[in-house]
């Protein structure tokens, strides 16, 4: 069987991609966590959708889109040059789609016009949910990004499209998974 741990972090630091290693509470890692999260909690909302809806397709695509963002924080400084642009790297490109994604589905339902009130079916509550840990994400990349990183961008419009994807899902009857 595969061991699924190494023991390298038993001394409170963890590795970074292309190198280096780091104390577990660092800044850095602190907002790789968050990003984790958001994205864990992005899932929990797909799971809550049938699969291959168009609702599962775009949360599929997102949280890939996290893992190229993972990568860009989990990367020190002296590694930047080792990333690629959609791989490793955010782009302005990915910006750019998610503000794509939010004028559609903005346009297919007439916005609240007020504070809107989380709750009123799981799987819009579940996207409220991910989109105050994408916040939080945000908040913890700021201190670690690179000037000129489009990370922070694409988090930003990130919970702008879960929000709206919220808003959406309240109200269209979307197809919910089956077991």
């Amino acid at each position: 069987m595969t061991r699924l741990w190494t023991g390298k972090g038993d001394d409170g630091t963890t590795g970074l991609l292309y190198g280096g290693r780091i104390p577990k509470s660092s800044a850095r890692i602190e907002a790789v966590g968050a990003l984790d999260e958001a994205q864990a909690a992005m899932g929990l909302a797909r799971a809550e959708t049938a699969q291959g809806s168009e609702l599962d397709i775009i949360l599929i695509g997102l949280e890939r889109d996290l893992w190229v963002l993972m990568a860009e924080v989990a990367t020190g400084s002296e590694h930047h040059s080792k990333l690629v642009e959609g791989q490793t790297l955010v782009t302005s490109e990915m910006v750019l789609a998610v503000e794509r994604a939010i004028v559609d589905l903005g346009s297919r339902f007439e916005l609240p016009a007020e504070f809107v009130v989380p709750g009123q079916d799981r799987t819009s509550a579940l996207l409220d949910l991910a989109r105050t840990v994408v916040r939080r994400a945000e908040r913890a990349a700021q201190p670690v990004l690179r000037e000129g990183s489009h990370a922070l961008p694409f988090l930003n419009r990130l919970s702008s499209l879960l929000w709206t994807l919220a808003r959406w899902a309240e109200g269209e009857p979307l197809p919910t998974r089956t077991r």
